[in-house]
């Protein structure tokens, strides 16, 4: 599938280290929700992993004698994969843009998220204009759905302050 219709799909790239994951997204501990890209091709897909540890601050609360990984931070994490994509896509790394959700439908939640798992984010874009992005995200762990959403994003500048 291409962002655009008519457009070839790019090549497929290797993955992505953390410290690249972070030169992309302003966000950081305890909100980073990625940990590494698996792979991706520039606009149109990527596939990222959140390794989801029992360390995670949320798990003391979300819970207690039952962890489980809220909803809203899966979707957060298929919100922040989505912006890597965006933003190594259009070459904007480093360049202070920033990617703001704007809205999610469809969102569904199929499984839990336990401590100890490794989450495998994968999303699409359905279309990829200049400052606009729509995709559809599926998180899942070894092959079985856990949540799935079709959002909506906007890269803009930070706000002025």
């Amino acid at each position: 599938m291409t962002a655009e219709q008519g457009q070839p799909a790019a090549a497929a790239t290797g993955g992505l280290d953390i410290r690249r994951i972070m030169a992309a997204l302003p966000h950081r501990y305890p909100l980073l929700l990625v940990d590494r890209v698996v792979s991706m091709v520039p606009n149109t897909s990527i596939h990222a992993i959140k390794a989801v540890s029992m360390n995670e601050a949320f798990f003391q609360g979300h819970f207690p004698g039952r962890p489980i990984m809220p909803g809203v931070l899966i979707i957060e994490a298929l919100a922040q994969t989505a912006a890597v994509l965006a933003i190594e896509s259009m070459d904007l790394a480093g360049s202070g843009k920033l990617v703001y959700f704007m809205g999610i439908e469809e969102a569904k939640f199929r499984a839990p998220v336990e401590p100890g798992c490794l989450l495998d984010l994968k999303v699409e874009f359905t279309q990829l204009r200049r400052n606009i992005c729509k995709f559809r995200g599926e998180a899942s762990i070894e092959g079985k759905l856990c949540a799935e959403a079709n959002c909506i994003a906007m890269i803009a500048d930070p706000p002025a302050g």
